[in-house]
């Protein structure tokens, strides 16, 4: 591959043939199991293929595909057992690297967007890549001054590509569907399609990270490398070594896993009241543990600005769902959006959908875990056909915060970690702890994570 597939027939033609080769698949299963094999082990090679036809297209895409494929891989803590093994493998690549671009078009790059001598900025420049994401690689390099730097370089044509590949996915949505079937495709596809195009302007990335590394500059328990240069394309940062956070999944110890786990949630719940700012695309491949303990954290092309910390009714719903009360967390949910005027809810199924968002802040340490997960995902599929989650309303100003506690409680299942995060909420969560009720007229909130 030398460059981003841009062409829209080329890239309608991979999209297109995911269903196609499913199909295949399923029918040379048939075969085989005429032919006398089991139908369980037809069904996990039939899973295991398709599995890796549908992210090695996602890879090579890049664009809107990968960042769907991403976004995927943070559910698959909560896809059932026999289901999950044949998939983790090629989600956890997916979260940290994709197909890279080659030398030649890396230098083109380059050249168009630092001027024929870009080579002076370096005194080193790896050409061959550390990490490959959804719209641009990372190059480790040594910047003029001898500071250790990454160099984040955005696929030619990125940008033109992210509108054909939404369109084209959600053609094809049925496919993921059967793949995740608790999962609104159409809802994660639109609110993507929305907030990618933000993650295009590097210059606005820079000015993001800059911020959270100038607050976070020698804190005990974070570490955010600080931007040295950016333009359009080409975003250049200070270097960060680390064990990645998948790895920490897969190898790390009970104690690295319970601590990257509470790091991760205390840097979620912190940020917007010290910064101003919600980190909004926490997959494990944007976090590295350090061999001091401290979190690094990378990749600040998707932020939610929140200039006035988290919403206080956020808190404040949390807190009157644990006291029991769903009646005022509905008429809360009815003033803050979530639940329109004309719609009536049923409140057992809302409970219950509600319930892992909130679950974790009912005592004092909580145990995340996939099978907490998949029987959370279980009870509200079973609840379906009272139709609760499309009863349901996300207003824009919680779009990014549910994503982001979507995808957290995704990443802390993989991690299986235990710690006390009622206490990170009390801390950072405006009206959480507070039990003065002489505003609880006014309640409102973003309960629905």
């Amino acid at each position: 591959m030398s460059d981003l597939p841009r062409r829209a027939v080329t890239r309608s033609a991979k999209l297109a043939a995911l269903p196609l080769g499913f199909a295949g698949r399923t029918a040379l299963g048939i075969g085989k199991r005429i032919g006398g094999k089991s139908a369980e082990i037809v069904a996990q090679e039939i899973q295991q293929r398709t599995a890796e036809q549908i992210f090695k297209v996602l890879g090579e895409l890049k664009g809107g595909a990968m960042k769907f494929g991403q976004a995927l891989s943070i559910f698959e803590a909560a896809l059932p057992p026999e289901i999950s093994g044949p998939y983790r493998a090629t989600l956890t690549k997916l979260q940290d690297a994709a197909p890279p671009l080659p030398a030649p078009v890396v230098h083109k790059v380059l050249t168009e967007q630092l001027g024929d001598d870009w080579r002076d900025n370096f005194l080193e420049f790896a050409d061959v890549p550390s990490a490959a994401a959804s719209i641009g690689q990372v190059h480790k390099a040594v910047w003029h001054d001898g500071r250790a730097v990454a160099v984040k370089i955005q696929y030619p044509g990125a940008g033109k590509a992210l509108l054909s590949d939404f369109n084209q996915l959600a053609r094809v949505g049925k496919l993921f569907g059967a793949l995740l079937p608790g999962l609104d495709v159409t809802a994660v596809l639109s609110e993507l399609r929305q907030r990618v195009t933000e993650e295009l302007d590097y210059f606005s990335e820079a000015e993001a990270q800059h911020a959270f590394a100038q607050e976070f500059r020698d804190d005990p328990d974070f570490f955010v490398p600080d931007v040295i240069a950016a333009n359009e394309q080409v975003l250049v940062t200070e270097w960060m070594s680390g064990t990645a956070l998948s790895r920490i999944i897969t190898d790390g110890t009970r104690e690295e896993r319970d601590r990257a786990g509470l790091l991760l949630c205390r840097f979620l719940f912190c940020s917007p009241a010290r910064v101003g700012m919600l980190h909004a695309d926490p997959h494990p491949g944007n976090f590295r543990m350090l061999e001091d303990g401290r979190l690094g954290v990378l990749d600040f092309g998707a932020v939610n600005r929140l200039p006035d910390g988290y919403p206080l009714m956020f808190g404040k719903l949390t807190r009157i769902f644990n006291q029991g009360d769903m009646e005022a967390v509905v008429e809360g949910l009815r003033a803050e959006g979530f639940i329109r005027p004309h719609i009536e809810v049923d409140v057992d199924a809302l409970r219950v959908f509600l319930a892992p968002y909130v679950e974790p802040t009912r005592v004092e340490e909580f145990s995340f875990s996939r099978e907490w997960l998949q029987r959370q995902a279980a009870a509200v599929a079973d609840l379906r056909p009272t139709n609760v989650v499309r009863q349901l309303n996300l207003p824009p100003s919680y779009v990014l915060i549910h994503r982001v506690h979507a995808a957290g409680v995704g990443v802390l299942c993989q991690l299986g970690t235990t710690a006390r995060f009622r206490d990170e909420v009390t801390r950072w969560v405006p009206g959480f702890a507070d039990d003065d009720d002489d505003d609880d007229d006014a309640v409102g909130g973003a309960l629905v994570g």
